[in-house]
């Protein structure tokens, strides 16, 4: 292909890709043929022509004086074209991907789960004996929007514990705690509104991001928590709406927020109108109980959010909404417009689970094996020169530094091909400033062959 239709080609594929992923809306206008050179880069006559045959195909439309503007209706979104094509490797949805592969020969140690035989197995094989026997009803029947009552009323007996003060009709349960951040996106953002996330942050929060059109900021993280001068600075250059972190166990960094941080945190936060969303899933893997922003906020600007899926079974989808009255009345309502009645069979089942004799003694062979498997995991890394940014006190995660001149990318690929998958620093900065980084779960740790890969890949460069 001559070089002069390569260039238009790549410019009407650029095109493509932004109504792709839903930055052009329908009608919104396209940057003029001007604009669009400097930007890619071509002559003025290399983009009139890629608008010409755009327009051709009823992509975009020409409006004699005014410029070029996108046809309708909106493309159906695509997740993947958020991200350049030489990162989609390495992105969120390809990592969760691979990590969901069922493969039992796949080693995994770049996943955000426990083993399977680390879960509440036991427990929900109890509980379902107990669901055979119970009401019809709450076998076949749709549950009341708020969810199980019973489990809500755990719930707000377990909160408090946290210094959580909750009712039971401020907990609403969801299918899941990503469902959770998703119906709260619906209910509190507008297209263009900006939303931040901690830098790293757990990398599901920045795919689940993309299907709504906001802005991400990162906020940088220190061993304390978020990094408090430049939340300030981000909080008057940007207004967000909303920010989204974990309580307790941080993901991937394990990191637990300190109470000055966490005053100083709500102080800023209250005084720029910010609402937080406090992810609190690792909650039961805590030896020690860090502070929690909705026991400070007293769930006025802060709502709460966790599941149980890393601790009883991630089979049994259930998670919860703790916010303010009002709040969750309004997040009942646009739950049953997008879901519907809830799953009572999945809500009966973990609270049967979480209330029975074996789940405390669960959680303390639970810690307990991951103390073992996070001094054995980092052992292991440092014979390879590679080092914890945090030692965490509890749960599973490492974030580490590979050793200087290696690329996490470039170790992620290496090691796939011999059947390890790995979680690349990246796919958890939004700023893009943790190449060097991997995040390693210790109990998915335990097999040699994920060292001597990583080894092997180091080598490589």
């Amino acid at each position: 292909m001559p070089r002069s239709q390569t260039r238009i080609a790549s410019v009407m594929e650029q095109v493509r890709k932004q109504i792709a992923a839903r930055a052009y809306l329908p009608g919104a206008r396209l940057p003029s043929v001007r604009q669009q050179a400097r930007l890619s880069g071509v002559s003025v006559s290399t983009v009139v022509e890629a608008y010409e045959r755009l327009a051709a195909e009823n992509l975009i439309a020409a409006r004699p004086g005014a410029g070029f503007f996108v046809s309708g209706p909106a493309a159906p979104l695509d997740l993947t074209q958020l991200t350049a094509d030489k990162e989609r490797d390495i992105d969120p949805l390809w990592i969760s991907r691979q990590a969901l592969e069922a493969d039992p020969q796949l080693l995994k140690p770049g996943c955000g789960w426990l083993p399977p035989s680390w879960l509440y197995e036991e427990g929900v094989r109890k509980a379902m004996r107990m669901a055979a026997r119970a009401q019809s009803a709450l076998l076949t029947d749709y549950a009341s929007p708020y969810g199980h009552a019973e489990l809500r009323q755990f719930l707000g007996r377990k909160l408090a514990k946290t210094g959580i003060t909750a009712t039971a009709d401020q907990i609403m349960l969801t299918e899941s705690g990503t469902q959770a951040v998703d119906l709260i996106c619906r209910f509190l953002l507008q297209p263009g509104d900006c939303v931040l996330v901690d830098d790293p942050c757990y990398f599901n929060f920045h795919a689940l991001l993309r299907a709504h059109p906001v802005k991400i900021v990162g906020v940088p993280f220190t061993p304390q928590g978020p990094d408090l001068t430049a939340f300030a600075q981000i909080l008057q250059n940007h207004a967000p709406r909303l920010y989204i972190t974990n309580a307790g166990i941080h993901n991937p960094t394990g990191v637990s927020l300190t109470p000055v941080v966490a005053h100083q945190m709500l102080k800023l936060a209250e005084a720029a109108g910010l609402i937080i969303v406090e992810d609190d899933i690792f909650a039961d893997f805590e030896t020690h109980p860090a502070p929690r922003l909705a026991a400070y906020d007293g769930l006025h600007n802060v709502i709460q959010i966790g599941s149980f899926s890393k601790t009883v079974s991630a089979a049994v989808r259930c998670g919860y909404i703790v916010a303010r009255r009002d709040w969750t009345d309004s997040l009942v309502d646009l739950k049953i417009a997008t879901s519907f009645g809830g799953g009572q069979l999945a809500s009966m089942l973990l609270h049967s689970a979480l209330t029975g004799s074996g789940y405390r003694r669960h959680m303390e062979s639970v810690r307990l094996r991951l103390a073992v498997a996070m001094q054995t995991t980092l052992e292991k890394l440092a014979a390879l020169d590679i080092l914890p940014w945090h030692t965490p006190q509890a749960g599973m995660f490492l974030w580490c530094r590979l050793p200087e001149g290696a690329d996490a990318a470039r170790a992620s690929r290496a090691c796939l091909k011999e059947g390890v998958v790995l979680a690349p620093g990246n796919a958890f900065s939004q700023s893009g400033s943790a190449a060097d980084f991997l995040r390693f779960n210790v109990s998915q740790c335990n097999d040699p062959a994920i060292f001597s890969a990583l080894k092997r890949a180091l080598k490589q460069g």
